[in-house]
């Protein structure tokens, strides 16, 4: 059976596009910590970060470096945290939060809550800046 993130890639679940190339694809988180929390995934489905092969963990990591870079832009903060958790969704997932302290990456804060609109608003705002 698919994954949420298969599914979304085949775009039978619709979803806040930010990035996509033969092999990843990168979308807003919908119950992000910060505005511009954007996942990046595999195309392959794969459960765990470390059963990628080599060229795929290092062309994961290449291919969220540059959305990180359009996120910090987009959303100006000191830095761009990366997490990788991999509990919650059998497939391979970096979160990409802009934080300003360390506070700002704690999965136990709150979520934030926006309407279609404004994702698309801030999915547009990291996309022009790729």
């Amino acid at each position: 059976m698919a994954t949420i993130f298969s599914r979304i890639i085949k775009g039978d679940i619709p979803c806040y596009k930010i990035a996509e190339d033969e092999r990843y694809f990168a979308f807003l988180d919908i119950n992000p910590l910060r505005t511009g929390h954007t996942l990046v995934v595999p195309k392959q489905e794969t459960d765990y970060i470390f059963d990628l092969d080599d060229e795929l963990l290092a062309g994961l990591i290449i291919f969220s470096k540059k959305v990180a870079a359009a996120i910090k832009t987009a959303f100006p903060c000191n830095r761009i945290g990366i997490a990788v958790l991999g509990l919650e969704v059998p497939h391979v997932h970096v979160h990409l939060v802009p934080m300003d302290s360390m506070e700002d990456v704690n999965f136990r804060n709150p979520k934030l809550k926006f309407t279609p609109d404004e994702f698309n608003i801030i999915a547009e705002k990291i996309r022009k800046e790729l």
